[in-house]
């Protein structure tokens, strides 16, 4: 089994670690693709929408390695960052959400 470190290195040098920035709003949304699954994260609120977060919180556990791969990306400075228009937000959310 892979080390969370090896994980978390491999997200970030895969450009897996998404920031997707919302025009002229400024509006964030950060992804991580995991394993065929793309997460949604609030890395303020210290939230993940992958069921180790859920079950990892219910244990104690603070953080998955998909928010420990953002925080990561962030003090590297490697983060992959995607434009998009204000237009695009409600679809964007919707996608996210369909894929909860």
């Amino acid at each position: 089994m892979k080390k969370n470190s090896d994980r978390i290195e491999s997200l970030v040098s895969e450009k897996r670690v998404k920031l997707h920035i919302f025009e002229p709003s400024q509006r964030e949304i950060w992804t991580v693709v995991g394993k065929g699954k793309e997460h949604w994260l609030d890395p303020i609120s210290e939230y993940c929408s992958c069921p180790g977060y859920y079950f990892g919180r219910l244990s104690g556990k603070k953080l998955c390695y998909h928010l420990e791969s953002v925080l990561f990306a962030k003090k590297e400075n490697k983060i992959e960052k995607i434009i998009f228009s204000d237009d695009e937000y409600a679809d964007f959310i919707g996608g996210l959400i369909s894929d909860l």
